[in-house]
């Protein structure tokens, strides 16, 4: 199947959004670009990480998966000192204790586009809990 990016910002550069493989799929590394404008969400780490949990959603929907099926994240991150703000974010967007994506944060000097933050996703179709 092919994946559909309608409705997410186009890349910067020369790669692939996201790719599909062996039953799962894996996305580039996102940082918090409005659709619309292009351009970083201005706040800082906690608006672009929003805008980057904005733009999974929609990728998430125009696939047909669900947050459930995100499995794993890598965040990586300009100043530690934004990541109280970035695990509230997390925790409303992945608000299922059930289902919680494995994830590795690291600190890094810089960003492309001089972006705060930015996150990796790795997707596979999860079977629905029992009962669901």
């Amino acid at each position: 199947m092919a994946l559909d990016f309608t409705g997410l910002p186009a890349p910067k550069f020369r790669y692939a959004p996201a790719v599909e493989a062996a039953g799962m799929v894996r996305t580039a590394g996102m940082v918090g670009l409005d659709p619309a404008s292009g351009k970083l969400a201005e706040g800082g780490a906690a608006a672009e990480f929003s805008q980057i949990l904005a733009n999974l959603g929609t990728f998430l929907a125009a696939n047909g998966f669900s947050r459930r099926d995100v499995f794993a994240a890598n965040i990586f991150v300009t100043d530690f000192a934004a990541f109280g703000a970035i695990n509230t974010i997390w925790d409303a967007f992945f608000d299922d204790d059930a289902a919680l994506p494995a994830r590795t944060s690291v600190g890094v000097s810089a960003l492309p586009i001089g972006a705060a933050v930015e996150a990796d996703f790795t997707l596979a179709r999860r079977a629905a809990p029992s009962g669901a």
